[in-house]
């Protein structure tokens, strides 16, 4: 594992307390608390605490403990969080994988973080019988199925077999590896992104600072591998809050939910958010008892915020971040209605700056690449310090920042506004062209659902811009018509080239739009690189 030293991380700070004694204290003060449901089924702590137990006891009389990995390819269940939670109690890094990667892609992931243990559930099986058996770290017992049978697979039940309930106490560190999170992969080979215990113990205090966690009832719709999910569902847990799981989002699903169990707080991504306030039958559920929404992943556009702002009660937080750490953002938007086109200001220990290509820091209001440090940031990437060392920005003073790969600026009030993804910058006739501003525009015709805009080729400007959009049901929006309409109230440097219609934008499992593979087909047929 590649190791960093971070200024940011050694500063002043709380008092570490680790997950694990937090999950403890938790199950200890409300025992009878069913802290986690999913699908119907419940636990409280009297009852899932022992199976955390068993599984930290489990790994713990297998030599797995500090310092070690077990990866997770598994659909959202109890089990899940019985093998994620039991890991921590053994001081044991969690590997959670993601099943829209490829079977090569896992394959390399497993290799590369040097995993012992490989969890997997039936929806996932597939994805993992091509490499079973061909990773020398894994032992032949050490593909676990936790919900089905098959040669080769060892059943969960049986691998927990005889292990006690008792607690298991390790010594961890704050600089201790608490999850390994590979990046989607849309932009490449995925990254393995070390998160440390003090890193999460980071996140706990702040989520709990925004809105209260002790009685807090969670309601989780996103992929349980993606670290937009995490952020919110163990502070809930070491906080003395509760958590339902949804295997699966549907926006009629969530509602019922919603309702039914009185939520109170929630994270949930940009598409989310739409499809859910689509809904025709929206305003009839009772979403009274929420407190906090939480947005995250992707930007939010403003006239989403207003709308969630007047018809979904309790306040609404909006959070800009990455998963390596050190940037990082919030917009209270029921406190700052007139800052919605922004991300907000630097969060808790932030410090946010701008920079330009050459690295120099840049004053108030000019746009470059966003950087930041805070005392929340990755121990690096794993096995690549190339990778980390080329994320690192170094002030003046000798300090670590991380840098973004998002162009922005921070305004008179402090508050940051994304253009784009410096990559995704469209560069057409010499001037720097942000896809956002676009589609901010576009978004705004009352028959747009979606939009997203690329750089295509262009003979006479290198690249220009395409808009490529969603229309809502029952539109007869033509192509031309909306060209002609967007250009009227785009810039000059900013008039795209046309109009596509499509069923559908391509987006990951956390709501992000794949700009990359809808710009391949355009740049693959010009015979350029992207």
């Amino acid at each position: 594992m590649s190791q960093m030293t971070n200024a940011a991380e050694t500063s002043a700070s709380p008092r570490f307390v680790h997950f694990a004694e937090r999950i403890r204290a938790a199950a200890a003060a409300k025992p009878d608390l069913e802290v986690i449901k999913c699908a119907g089924e419940a636990r409280t702590w009297r009852e899932f605490l022992p199976r955390i137990n068993q599984v930290a006891n489990m790994l713990a009389a297998r030599g797995l403990g500090r310092g070690t990995m077990i990866a997770i390819l598994a659909k959202s269940s109890i089990e899940y969080m019985e093998v994620f939670l039991g890991a921590l109690q053994a001081g044991v890094c969690t590997v959670p994988l993601s099943g829209m990667a490829s079977s090569e892609q896992l394959e390399m992931m497993v290799k590369d973080s040097g995993s012992k243990l490989v969890f997997a559930s039936a929806s996932t099986r597939d994805l993992i019988e091509p490499f079973r058996g061909r990773i020398e770290a894994v032992p032949a017992d050490g593909y676990v199925a936790i919900d089905f049978e098959g040669e080769g697979w060892t059943p969960y039940e049986t691998l927990l077999k005889g292990a006690s309930t008792e607690p298991l106490y390790v010594d961890i560190e704050p600089g201790d590896a608490f999850n390994l999170i590979y990046s989607s992969g849309t932009t490449g080979v995925p990254k393995g992104i070390v998160q440390s215990q003090q890193m999460r113990a980071g996140h706990i205090l702040r989520f709990h600072s925004l809105g209260p966690l002790d009685n807090a009832v969670t309601l989780i719709s996103t992929a349980l591998y993606s670290n937009t999910t995490l952020v919110m569902l163990l502070p809930t847990l070491a906080m003395g809050g509760r958590v339902i799981i949804m295997p699966k989002f549907d926006v009629k699903g969530y509602l019922e939910i919603a309702e039914k169990e009185r939520v109170t707080h929630t994270m949930l991504v940009p598409v989310q958010f739409q499809r859910l306030l689509a809904y025709p039958d929206f305003d009839k559920y009772d979403l009274s008892a929420f407190e906090v929404k939480f947005c995250t992943s992707a930007p939010l556009r403003e006239g989403v915020k207003r709308e969630i702002l007047a018809r979904w009660p309790g306040k609404m937080f909006e959070n800009y971040g990455l998963t390596e750490g050190g940037v990082g953002t919030i917009l209270a938007c029921h406190d700052h209605p007139d800052k919605l086109a922004s991300v907000g200001t630097a969060g808790m220990g932030v410090d946010l700056r701008i920079i330009n290509e050459a690295g120099e820091e840049l004053p108030q209001g000019e746009i470059g690449e966003v950087i930041g440090r805070n005392g929340a940031m990755m121990t690096g990437y794993h096995n690549r310090p190339d990778l980390t060392e080329a994320m690192i920005w170094r002030s003046p003073e000798g300090q670590i920042f991380y840098k973004s790969g998002d162009m922005g600026r921070i305004d008179e009030d402090g508050f940051l506004y994304l253009l784009d993804r410096k990559k995704d910058m469209i560069i057409s006739g010499g001037f720097n062209i942000y896809a956002s501003d676009i589609e901010v525009e576009i978004a705004k015709h009352p028959e747009v659902e979606d939009v997203a805009v690329i750089g295509v080729p262009s003979a006479e400007w290198g690249e220009t811009p395409l808009a490529l959009v969603v229309l809502k049901p029952e539109s007869r929006l033509g192509e031309a018509e909306l060209t002609a309409w967007a250009n009227a109230r785009l810039g000059k440097t900013q008039r795209i080239s046309g109009v596509e219609f499509r069923d559908d934008l391509p987006r990951s499992t956390i709501g992000k739009v794949m700009k990359r593979e809808l710009r391949a087909p355009y740049w693959a047929e010009s015979g350029r690189a992207i």
